[in-house]
């Protein structure tokens, strides 16, 4: 989900040398080691999201939770062991689609533990993992709306979070159907619940898992529904500093242990077994990122 700004109220010229400095940033500590600041450091820092969920949220007790909180937990004990260390502390940071990018180039976070996607274009900047889950992105909406999908939307509200794929893909699928709506920009998916119900926006766009998730922790879920169609694939993976490519191999390998062992099912059950068991898309994604040692 690439950002559009990583600091505000910076010129043009001043926000492209500010983010030279952090690509280059980002170059010494690939050159470093993300292994060898971790050996030293005794710590990994993980980047996790507000309210993400079922993904990477604050959970009850005010603590990283999620599927890919779970997953980024597993690569850090996998860490640990690699490198013979007899305890590893976790710092938890928190990030936002506006600044993630920035925390993981600046060496703020090792790796990123939300849902973000996997694009060719963020790939010039970072690195992603095997893929760790796969959706597309729906609108959310009140339960009497007259709206079906995109395709209705014209005229109305769309709220979306800027700095995201789903800005950029709903604005291309937008442009593809011929419809005309107006986005409106919002801090974040908990504001995007919010202003559905208070009728601020038409409708909210996200990924559909992300609104699934939305819905059954509102108390509103008589009260909403989503759009019947997706308009766009989203495959989620988690993020890494760009050329540390033992650092990958390590978080590549833990997740491999997961698909291969079956033990992935048992995390998804936790966290998102509440939509069904997992369908033929992600059966598939889990055995084709099985890869053996």
């Amino acid at each position: 989900m690439r950002p559009l700004t990583f600091v505000c109220c910076i010129r043009p010229r001043q926000s492209l040398a500010a983010l030279t400095l952090l690509l280059a940033a980002a170059g010494a500590w690939a050159q470093a080691g993300t292994l060898d600041k971790i050996r030293q450091s005794g710590t990994i820092s993980l980047g996790y999201r507000e309210a993400s969920i079922p993904f990477s949220y604050v959970g009850e007790n005010r603590q990283p939770a999620g599927y890919s909180v779970e997953l980024c937990q597993r690569v850090a004990e996998s860490v640990k062991r690699q490198l013979g260390l007899a305890d590893l502390k976790i710092a938890w940071v928190q990030v936002a689609p506006g600044n993630r990018m920035a925390k993981l180039a600046g060496g703020k976070i090792d790796l990123e533990c939300g849902s973000t996607t996997n694009t060719l274009s963020r790939q010039e900047q970072v690195e992603f993992s095997l893929l760790t889950f796969a959706d597309g992105g729906s609108l959310l909406m009140k339960s009497g709306a007259a709206m079906a999908g995109l395709a209705d939307m014209g005229g109305r509200k769309i709220g979306v979070v800027p700095g995201t794929t789903t800005e950029r893909t709903l604005q291309a699928a937008l442009a593809r159907s011929n419809v005309k709506a107006e986005a409106v920009k919002l801090k974040d998916h908990a504001e995007g619940l919010v202003a559905v119900v208070e009728g601020r926006v038409d409708a909210y766009a996200s990924d559909r898992v992300i609104l699934v998730g939305l819905v059954l922790g509102s108390g509103h879920g008589k009260d909403l529904r989503l759009s019947e169609d997706l308009y766009s694939y989203e495959p989620y993976a988690l993020m890494m500093r760009k050329d540390d490519s033992a650092f990958r191999l390590a978080v590549n390998r833990e997740l491999a242990r997961l698909y291969r062992s079956g033990e992935i099912y048992a995390i998804y059950d936790r966290w998102l077994g509440v939509l069904g068991t997992p369908g033929p898309l992600l059966k598939d994604l889990y055995f084709l990122n099985g890869l053996p040692e």
